[in-house]
């Protein structure tokens, strides 16, 4: 019965912004756990790695489980006969992204990088238009508007007197921004262009697991590299703990969710819904703050921005 009312909605605005938001929340987890981590003296090449590392192992599986070892055969086919382009596109969306993110908690709090991540709203914008797609100028507007209003919970905490860890932690979440709808988008375009070309091994692309399964395996080249370029020493026994649950909370549920939603989204109106949905990781990130680290809550310029936000989704649903 559940199934059945899925399939009902799963193409309608409500329906992929619900997904989105909840992909949100459990990619929220990543802010709070990465920053405990790295307040702890645990290097950010491991919280990052690691992850991908875990996520391989807890899709390949539920893959076996659910659908067979044939299934993950054809998938692991997948990837080796398309091992070019999942490479490019693992190591722009998911190593580029995930390293500078992992980065950035070593000099800014999880609020700073959650409400700086957003400027990937922004950044969806530029990749859609850069891969042909048309948007309402309305789209841009209400964007912006959603844009400003996290632009406002950042600035309401801003310090001018430590501006250097603001600066070593925007930048790199900046980029983070761009890679990762560029990776994403780049799986979109394939999918559309198999299917117009009949590729009988489309249908796994269909399945948001196999997704992220392929993309984690085409960032490792990302890592290797990484690890020839920095010192590290061996993470601790909590790091590998942490980062197994960030493995588990974020890169397989909130990755799988958001893949889904943007899988369902027909039209580029609906895939900048389900880009912009993802604002709402800085409302759970500060919430959790709030409660679990006793963070302040918002002064009058954070509230007005977390209204604007809200706004700014409420449009984009409307639209």
């Amino acid at each position: 019965m559940i199934k059945n009312i899925i399939k009902k909605y799963e193409e309608s605005n409500a329906f992929l912004l619900f997904v989105g938001l909840l992909a949100a929340l459990f990619f929220s987890a990543t802010f709070l756990i990465n920053r405990s981590i790295s307040l702890e003296g645990g290097h950010w090449y491991w919280s990052a790695s690691l992850r991908f590392a875990y996520t391989i192992l807890f899709l390949g599986f539920g893959l076996v489980i659910f659908r067979g070892i044939d299934y993950l055969v054809a998938v692991l086919r997948e990837f080796v006969t398309h091992l070019k382009f999942w490479t490019i596109a693992g190591s722009i969306g998911f190593g580029s992204f995930y390293g500078f993110l992992c980065f950035a908690a070593d000099f800014s709090p999880a609020w700073v990088v959650a409400t700086t991540w957003q400027t990937t709203i922004i950044a969806s914008l530029f990749v859609l238009w850069v891969f042909g797609q048309k948007l309402p100028k309305i789209i841009w507007g209400f964007t912006f508007i959603i844009f400003f209003g996290i632009t406002l919970v950042n600035l309401s905490h801003f310090d001018i007197t430590n501006i250097k860890p603001l600066l070593l932690g925007f930048i790199p979440v900046l980029i983070a921004s761009v890679s990762y709808p560029l990776g994403n988008q780049l799986v979109w375009e394939s999918k559309k262009k198999r299917k117009s070309n009949e590729d009988t091994s489309v249908y796994l692309l269909d399945n948001a697991f196999v997704k992220v399964f392929l993309l984690t395996l085409g960032s490792y080249p990302v890592w290797l590299i990484l690890f020839f370029l920095f010192d590290v020493n061996m993470p601790s026994q909590g790091q590998l703990i942490s980062v197994a649950m960030v493995s588990l909370l974020s890169g397989v549920i909130a990755t799988t969710l958001f893949l889904y939603a943007r899988n369902k989204a027909n039209t580029p109106s609906k895939l900048m819904l389900v880009d912009a949905s993802q604002s709402g990781e800085v409302f759970f990130a500060l919430l959790a703050e709030v409660l679990l680290l006793g963070a302040v809550l918002p002064n009058l310029m954070g509230f007005v921005g977390l209204v604007m936000t809200t706004v700014g989704l409420v449009l984009i649903v409307k639209k």
